[in-house]
């Protein structure tokens, strides 16, 4: 009977041994994760802090799912080292476990800074149920807090606490926030939004020390500035998991490399989530896109083949969404380009008034990134026209129509699906 594990016990790692269990009944399914936490949905746990998501809902799946797959779960047991040529991996306890096929599905952590005081007690990252509930203990002795980074893990973390009275403070290196997603024009919006709702922005300063004797009590930034605090929240972004193959064969640049098929340059190993650097459709080159849909898709090509299908993954592309104290936002593929770039061509509609922006970026008339702030109505639409790379010249000077939608595109989609009957 064949052996297969999955390190990883979220999105990705779910959806391949759903995947796999739907083609083979008998193989051995293994999952291992490095929480104690049943398998949740990562992406509500800033929901949960702000006490609008009660926790059985942040469950992905019921416990329940592993026995009615006949799926053998080791929680809380980290996987130190894979290696490849005796086909098993070596876990924090010195155990071996052998595999005949392997998914690496371990996901992505915090970004700590190298800074004095980053240790001390009240500093915590925002990723994980357990650091939610770290924080959850401190804030009925909590009056104010700091969040070092102005990305979307900073925004969720700064939003669920002052839905929670508490006093938040958004400490940003650079001149906006949602700098990986928002052009500058964009992040205004938000920042406004952030403003009106009680969240001070301290933007162009970094945190240099955490204060404190043992427990954090302020924090002093690069200007000399010194911020009282009894909570920090570290959003400086997440690094892919990628230890446990450091020494081995798999090839790694910012994550694990994939092809086509979701397969490490060893053939027995697959690859999938947050750790996966697999093809993206806009840049036309590998890219690591840390997003729970993707996860999904990755982990169920992965799965499949596992099984000795050979299923193509077709890639993916960088999209984020948020809604923000009511302002929803979307950013699609190419969100930014170099001023004049003669590359690219950009079609705006600008409404300060009832806070609406909208920007598409086009290369040789396709569509290859979309902002969107206030109205993200279209959103699916220009997703497609990315994703199924349309040409889209005798459309241009429709797309930000009001009336613009999925009937103006259907027959540019129809002739392409037509050239492939």
């Amino acid at each position: 009977m064949k052996q297969l594990v999955v390190i990883g016990n979220s999105a990705a790692g779910i959806s391949a041994v759903e995947a796999i269990r739907k083609v083979d009944k008998t193989s051995k399914i293994i999952v291992i994760s490095d929480e104690d936490y049943p398998s949740y949905y990562r992406c509500l746990i800033s929901y949960y802090l702000a006490g609008q998501v009660r926790e059985e809902k942040l469950l992905y799946r019921s416990e329940s799912f592993y026995k009615e797959n006949n799926i053998e779960l080791r929680l809380n047991r980290k996987v130190m080292r894979v290696e490849p040529k005796r086909n098993r991996i070596i876990l924090e306890d010195k155990s071996q476990l052998s595999y005949d096929s392997l998914l690496i599905a371990t996901g992505a952590s915090p970004k700590f800074p190298h800074l004095a005081g980053i240790k001390k007690r009240n500093v915590f990252g925002f990723r994980t149920i357990k650091d939610v509930k770290e924080i959850e203990k401190i804030l009925p002795v909590a009056k104010n807090a700091c969040i070092l980074g102005g990305g979307l893990i900073g925004l969720k973390a700064a939003y669920a606490l002052k839905k929670r009275n508490i006093e938040v403070k958004l400490i940003v290196k650079s001149k906006q926030v949602l700098s990986q997603m928002l052009d500058y024009k964009a992040a205004g919006f938000v920042q406004k939004k952030i403003e009106e709702n009680g969240i001070e922005l301290i933007f162009g300063q970094d945190a240099v020390e955490i204060i404190g004797d043992g427990e954090l009590k302020a924090i002093k930034l690069d200007s000399g500035k010194v911020i009282g605090c009894s909570l920090v929240i570290v959003a400086k972004g997440v690094s892919p998991n990628t230890d446990l193959v450091k020494d081995t064969p798999i090839n790694v640049r910012e994550g694990i490399i994939a092809n086509e098929f979701l397969q490490t340059n060893i053939p027995n190993i697959y690859t999938a989530g947050d750790v996966c650097e697999g093809f993206d459709l806009v840049l036309n080159a590998p890219s690591v896109n840390a997003l729970w849909p993707i996860a999904v898709e990755q982990g169920r090509v992965a799965g499949q083949n596992m099984t000795g299908q050979g299923l193509k993954y077709q890639g993916s592309l960088g999209m984020n969404s948020l809604e923000f104290f009511g302002l929803a936002v979307v950013s699609l593929g190419i969100f930014k380009i170099k001023e004049d770039d003669p590359n690219f061509e950009e079609i705006k509609f600008l409404d300060e008034k009832q806070n609406i922006y909208k920007k598409l970026i086009l290369k040789d008339n396709y569509l290859v990134g979309a902002v969107l702030v206030g109205d993200i109505r279209n959103s699916g639409v220009f997703l497609r026209l990315i994703r199924e790379r349309i040409n889209i010249s005798s459309l241009k000077d429709k797309l930000l129509n009001e009336n613009f939608g999925y009937p103006e595109i259907m027959d540019l989609v129809n002739q392409k699906e037509n050239l492939y009957v």
